[in-house]
């Protein structure tokens, strides 16, 4: 799994320019809102809110061309809610962008 921040970072270089306090702003949203999906599908004990949250979540990522974010969430769609293992692969492609500051 290639550095998932290359791709996002790229996108939020575009939308910031050169401020890099937007850039940093942005970058938190994103994690943030990714995040609040992950939660909700940690949460999930039916297939609807298990299957809501999922393409929430590919749709972030989908909108920053973060291919292997995407990929995971599909992956959650593929699987049972509450699915540890797939939570946790989530869970450390977040852990991997969060903001350093």
């Amino acid at each position: 799994m290639a550095y998932l921040g290359d791709a996002i970072d790229a996108h939020l270089a575009v939308a910031a320019g050169d401020d890099p306090e937007l850039f940093r702003e942005l970058r938190a949203a994103f994690v943030e809102s990714a995040r609040r999906q992950l939660d909700l599908l940690g949460r999930s004990r039916c297939d609807g809110n298990w299957e809501m949250a999922a393409r929430r979540l590919k749709s972030l990522a989908a909108t920053f061309h973060a291919d292997d974010l995407a990929a995971l969430a599909d992956e959650a769609l593929q699987g049972a809610p509450g699915e540890p293992a797939v939570l946790r692969r989530i869970s450390a492609a977040l852990d991997s962008i969060e903001p350093t500051d």
